[in-house]
């Protein structure tokens, strides 16, 4: 049966509310009240919680109540492979990045504890998964589940489902900002780790946002290279590397082998981000990072500000203020773009990769 439309319309506007204190750097004040509205929604519904959509997670067991615009993330007992940090590596990630900046980045996530919801309101399967994935944190006592510790965080579309069902003008505006919200991490000394579409979402007004921190590190603790070049043909054709890899080294030109777009998205993104893909770039990141530079990261696309001088934007190592291409690359009125482009023309071979992705 689930909620009334009108029900619904009241939760949502009593979830913006405790969005808003968050936004303002009142954020006890902001869990307290989502989790008013989250026991006050539970009484007015009836619906049941289930498997959030799309590929399941690694580290975390993701479900959510399709009438409630959230969804609820438990640490798995154990983490797929090949994921090999711990759950109190992960909360230490979780807690860090909390008190960092998030550049309208990262999906704000609330921590609870020792929550109690009755047992009727979860689908049989999702009960089944919790208890085989996340039996440390979830336990049933009488007619009701006891979940020991999760995290909640506004629900987004996956990006690699929205690429797949959205239109052309749409799916490449998305692949640009994903680009983006790359650089606006990086400005601040954030690296994603997984760069895997899964990982990012995209919010009802089309902006790109990352969800997933448990492969989160800090840009100037990685070691950005380039790939060695063979030197004979057993090297050049060898499965694993020949050459030795550290535990931060990362090389951006392998990005796009594990990235998953179809050739059409990747092309733009190499047109507008190619030097994401470029090691020498990353590095000028970090200079700048450990030199204290401070970056402008922009809330509007390009198309959306006023023009401003070249004296008055000097170039930056991270993210510069440039239109929107023209041509074959423009967007359909769709763009997010504040980032700098890539003229090299060269391969997706020459231009793109790193170290290890693995999903999350």
């Amino acid at each position: 049966m689930g909620c009334k439309p009108q029900i619904k319309k009241i939760a949502m506007k009593a979830w913006a509310l405790a969005e808003l204190y968050t936004a303002i750097g009142y954020h006890k004040h902001g869990k307290t009240e989502f989790y008013r509205n989250f026991g006050r929604h539970l009484d007015a519904s009836e619906d049941q919680f289930e498997k959030a959509e799309g590929a399941p997670g690694m580290v975390m067991v993701v479900f959510t109540l399709p009438s409630y615009d959230v969804v609820f993330k438990v640490i798995k007992d154990r983490f797929d492979y090949p994921k090999n940090s711990s759950r109190s590596e992960v909360m230490r990630k979780y807690r860090l990045f909390f008190k960092h900046d998030r550049t309208g980045r990262l999906v704000e996530a609330y921590e609870f504890e020792h929550l109690r919801i009755p047992g009727d309101r979860f689908r049989l399967e999702l009960l089944e998964e919790l208890q085989r994935c996340a039996a440390d944190s979830v336990s049933i006592e009488d007619d009701y589940v006891l979940i020991k510790h999760l995290y909640v965080e506004r629900r987004v579309r996956a990006l690699n489902l929205y690429l797949a069902e959205t239109d052309e003008p749409a799916a490449r505006a998305a692949v640009i900002d994903y680009g983006q919200a790359i650089k606006d991490l990086a400005a601040t000394n954030i690296f994603p780790g997984d760069l895997l579409p899964k990982n990012f979402g995209v919010t009802r007004r089309g902006r790109v946002v990352l969800y997933d921190y448990d492969e989160l590190c800090w840009v100037t603790d990685c070691d950005f290279r380039e790939l060695p070049a063979p030197t004979s043909y057993e090297e050049e054709i060898a499965a694993e590397p020949w050459f030795s890899v550290h535990e931060n080294d990362i090389f951006p030109e392998e990005f796009p082998r594990f990235l998953g777009f179809r050739p059409d998205l990747l092309e733009t993104l190499v047109d507008y981000h190619g030097d994401l893909f470029q090691a020498v770039a990353w590095r000028r990141v970090q200079t700048a990072l450990r030199a204290g530079n401070i970056t402008n990261i922009f809330s509007y696309g390009a198309d959306k500000r006023p023009l401003s001088s070249p004296e008055h934007n000097p170039v930056s190592p991270v993210a510069t203020d440039v239109r929107p291409l023209t041509g074959k690359n423009a967007l359909a009125g769709h763009s997010c773009v504040t980032a700098s482009v890539s003229t090299s023309g060269q391969s997706a071979k020459d231009s793109t990769k790193s170290k290890q992705l693995t999903g999350g």
